[in-house]
């Protein structure tokens, strides 16, 4: 017998609206119509956004909400794990998609506000394995690396000469 290819289990995911029913009705609260197209909404913007842009395409879409009802609903969104909030700055609260989609690391430049999602596979492994040595299983993970350009005038590192000791 060959060595048979591992196969990797399929993970099946609640839907997205399921997910924010069941926290609502945590919440006691209810799925509105109002809750349901800014769900739909949030599943529309493309990387990083912010309240003020999801905002512009409510109304680009003719959705119409008010600026509390947007903001309460970007709340609940974060306490049920399906947007994050990305530190870009101090001054403007940022956020992105994570339910359904692979962790994605995140590099934050602070000099730019360019953020880049990289993909590190190493951390996902050390992850899964600090998980399973505590008889835990893994649900997700973040990691934001704040950068800036490093100054012209650092040198790099080199290695020893030889000679004198």
């Amino acid at each position: 017998m060959g060595n048979a290819p591992t196969e990797t289990p399929i993970e099946i995911m609640d839907p997205l609206c399921a997910v924010f029913r069941r926290r609502l009705r945590e919440d006691g609260l209810k799925y509105t119509p109002e809750r349901a197209r800014l769900l739909d909404l949030v599943m529309q913007m493309e990387g990083i956004f912010d309240p003020e842009s999801l905002l512009a395409h409510a109304a680009r879409t003719g959705t119409r909400v008010s600026k509390a009802t947007l903001y309460r609903t970007i709340r609940l969104l974060l306490d049920a794990g399906i947007i994050q909030r990305v530190p870009l700055d101090d001054e403007h609260a940022h956020y992105h998609v994570v339910y359904g989609k692979a962790p994605s690391d995140l590099l934050i430049r602070l000099d730019t506000n360019e953020v880049v999602a990289v993909d590190l596979p190493e951390i996902t492994r050390l992850r899964d394995a600090l998980c399973r040595e505590l008889g835990l299983s893994a649900k997700g993970h973040s990691l934001q690396i704040f950068a800036i350009k490093a100054p012209e005038s650092v040198a790099k590192p080199q290695a020893p000469k030889p000679g004198r000791r």
